[in-house]
This record gives structure tokens, sequence and C-alpha cells, in this order.
């Protein structure tokens, strides 16, 4: 099957049913809001490495962990009760990025991805969770929040269980707040561990058209745009 070529200035992506059985589904566009938004709407992000051209992937089986089933096992829980590391909610998103970037040898965080979902950030559609040990930034995370949706894009942990911290007060904070899932996108062990599981894509997309379709504002922004463009 044939990976779709993208039209400038069009943001709308070929039906994700049609994606390769590694998930890739399309290439070029760019990654501004407009793509970017149209894209998680969707259940499709964006993937690819420095220099490459820019790779859109929807997997047909989806990792997700749903918020009030996140697993805190014993040990963390014990970890949590000391409370030697403090956690803030949208707090230095960038500095939260470039760590991400920065504990990866070959990063797909590039300073293209990085500025992009900065201004999403700035935008209302992108978050962080991060982990301070005193002073110092020590873990975290950071996604796309659409909706009732939460799209996790990368996390990181300088010092033991500070990821692990990240994770599990987002699933807290998602969970009060009548979130469906966090996408994890693909399988890791970690997230396994976490609560982690497989959904077909048939109940993914039924989750994700509840939980976007919540967000009325992110289709007036769509609209506009096009209309704008």
């Amino acid at each position: 099957m044939p990976v779709f070529r993208l039209l400038d200035g069009f943001y709308t992506f070929p039906p994700p049913e049609l994606a390769e059985p590694n998930g890739l589904l399309a290439v070029g566009g760019a990654l501004d809001f407009k793509w970017l938004l149209s894209a998680y709407s969707k259940g499709i992000f964006p993937w690819f490495g420095e220099g490459e051209e820019i790779m859109w992937w929807c997997p047909r089986e989806r990792f997700l962990i749903f918020p009030r089933d996140v697993h805190i096992s014993g040990s963390m829980k014990k970890f949590m009760r000391r409370e030697e590391l403090a956690v803030r909610f949208d707090f230095n998103f960038e500095d939260v990025i470039d760590n991400c970037a920065a504990m990866r040898e070959d990063t797909w965080i590039t300073r293209e991805m990085i500025e992009a979902y900065a201004d999403l950030h700035m935008k209302g559609y992108a978050l962080c969770v991060s982990v301070y040990d005193g002073e110092k930034l020590v873990g975290g995370l950071y996604g796309v929040t659409i909706g009732r949706c939460f799209f996790g894009e990368s996390m990181f942990s300088r010092v033991k269980n500070a990821s692990k911290l990240a994770l599990i007060h987002l699933c807290e904070k998602l969970g009060q707040e009548g979130f469906l899932f966090v996408d994890c996108q693909f399988h890791t062990p970690h997230l396994e561990s976490m609560g982690g599981k497989y959904v077909p894509w048939a109940d993914f997309k039924k989750m994700l058209r509840e939980g976007i379709n919540n967000d009325a504002s992110v289709w007036k922004k769509l609209f506009k745009e096009r209309f704008d463009a």
C-alpha cells in the first residue's frame, strides 16, 4: 500500500484505516498548529528523525492508559509517601521538552519539533508535568491535550521514579477532570508496568470521537483556519 503525500494548505489526512501495518500513514505537511491539531484530532501523530521528511503515523492498535487504572506499585506508594520530589503542572514547558530530547542519543525531538509543541502549548493544546528535587528539574513529561483526550509524547527521568511520579500525577489529574485516556502511541515495558494496554482501533476511534467532540473550540479553530488560509 503506498504512503500518502499530503497536499500543502489543505490540512487534511487520508483515513487512518489506510495506514501501513507499522502505522505509517502519510508524509509531507508541516509542523504548524493547523496540521498538528488536524492530526491529533484523528489519532495521527508526527514521528521522524533529523533530516527526514515529516512522517505521520496512526497505529491500528493503540497502547493506552486509562487514567483511573494507572498502576501504582507498593514500592512506588512508599516512595510517594516520603514526598522527596515536588510535582508541578504546566511549568517550564520548554525545559521539560528540552530534557526529553537530551535524554535520547538519536532523538526525534528536533528544534523544529520543540518549537511546534511550544506553540501548541501557548495556544492551550499541550501541557507538561515537571518533577523537582528542590530547584532542580529531575523528571517530567509532555503531551497534547484536546477535549478529554491526552496524547503522550515523551518523558524523562534523571533520578529514580521521577517519570513514574509525573505519569501518576498526570493520570490522577486527568481522572478527576473526566479524561478518557492517555494515548501512549506505542508499547513499552515501562508503560505496560504502569497499566498500559492495547486497544483495538475501532474502540480507540470511538473514544477519540467522544473525547474530541467534547471540545467544540477545536472544530471552530480548525474550520476558521481553513477558511482564513
